[in-house]
């Protein structure tokens, strides 16, 4: 029996943290709350993905990352057909395949944006997605050449 006491002992421990007595009187839960404090908890926030990719804090990971706006989901997007086109290598994988359909998809998407913001953009903006628009335009040609 004396064996059995001592397997169970190693196995958790129950504490009661309830905020309250069964006879409804507040506890005293600061000597509580220091023992737990050098404790690794479970509830603990879990990290983001850019945090656990980039291997840094949640601060410095948002920091990290550029502010959006339109003129980089722009280059986003533009990033991502190049990608397609097999321009640059996916990040993933590290090979550069290319996939025309999709890539023709997100110069027709940047074109819509295009078509969609017209009149709102300012002048820089507007010459951003003519210049991408041009540059994807011309490189997709060259792709479809290739093929």
């Amino acid at each position: 029996m004396a064996d059995e006491g001592e397997k169970q002992s190693k196995g958790f421990k129950v504490e009661d943290r309830r905020r309250f007595s069964e006879t409804g009187e507040a506890r005293d839960t600061s000597k509580d709350e220091e023992k737990r404090a050098d404790e690794p908890r479970s509830d603990a926030p879990r990290r983001t993905t850019s945090e656990a990719v980039l291997g840094r804090s949640k601060d410095e990971a948002e920091a990290a990352i550029p502010e959006i706006n339109f003129s980089t989901f722009v280059i986003s997007l533009s990033t991502q057909a190049l990608m397609h086109l097999g321009e640059i290598a996916d990040p993933l994988s590290g090979k550069a395949e290319t996939d025309l359909p999709v890539a023709k998809q997100m110069i027709d998407i940047i074109s819509l944006l295009q078509e969609k913001t017209r009149g709102n953009l300012d002048a820089g903006e507007q010459q951003l997605v003519e210049d991408v628009l041009y540059d994807l335009r011309l490189r997709y040609v060259d792709a479809v050449k290739r093929k």
